[in-house]
């Protein structure tokens, strides 16, 4: 059976070498990275499940390729950075990561957060790959969402997400704490704030008002309700 591929690029060595140990050590195959040239080279060959991406590399700004990563191949990342500010985080997680994981940190929760997000991935999509909703398309073997004119709008793999899981319980109020079993990552304020970009980029790219949404409706203090007549195909 092969063993899930997890790329770490940082450029320093006793973080690529800690994060290495720790997730051979749980059982996955690891390539490191000093620099996003490496890094970039190597995906033309093989595709990773999972990608730790440091935002302060010497050859290029991260945020930008994890912008890339999300939107233009589908990736699962995951940003490990010494950058604490509120404002990056939104940032990284707007640009479409996974998850944000701040510098120190214990390598046995980055392997937890690893595991969460392989998890996710496994899990089986019954209802398949395009639903059609309120005039829209979306298609999650592309990561794209179409208006009733074909134009098409890009989202992440981590607005997917979000996406099929209203798609699957339409008309249902999802609870905040349904959302964090159901897509992993840590509890808490982090996690709050990740499914509030999300979603907020979500609405914005199905038009939405802001002040009034018609599909995605915040349940203040439970959760969310998507309403919408959903068919799969």
């Amino acid at each position: 059976m092969t063993k899930p591929l997890i790329t770490i690029l940082d450029d320093e060595p006793a973080i690529r070498t800690m994060l290495s140990e720790a997730l051979e050590d749980a059982g996955y195959d690891t390539q490191c990275f000093a620099r996003a040239a490496e890094f970039e080279t190597a995906l033309r060959r093989t595709t990773p499940d999972v990608c730790l991406v440091d935002l302060g590399l010497p050859d290029r700004d991260g945020l930008s390729l994890v912008h890339r990563l999300a939107l233009e191949q589908g990736a699962t990342v995951i940003i490990i950075s010494g950058r604490a500010q509120v404002q990056d985080k939104i940032t990284g997680l707007e640009l479409g990561a996974d998850d944000y994981i701040i510098k120190p940190f214990d390598p046995a929760e980055v392997v937890a957060r690893v595991r969460a997000r392989l998890r996710t991935r496994a899990t089986p999509a019954p209802t398949g790959q395009t639903a059609r909703f309120n005039g829209w398309t979306a298609h999650f073997d592309r990561y794209s969402l179409e208006d009733d004119t074909g134009t098409e709008t890009p989202f992440s793999h981590a607005e997917g997400e979000v996406l099929r899981l209203f798609l699957e319980s339409p008309n249902r109020l999802i609870t905040r704490d349904y959302m964090q079993d159901t897509l992993g990552g840590a509890a808490g304020d982090s996690f709050d704030r990740a499914m509030d970009v999300r979603i907020s980029r979500l609405r914005t790219k199905l038009r939405e008002d802001p002040k009034n949404p018609r599909l995605i409706k915040t349940i203040y203090g439970a959760g969310y309700i998507f309403l919408g007549e959903v068919t799969w195909s």
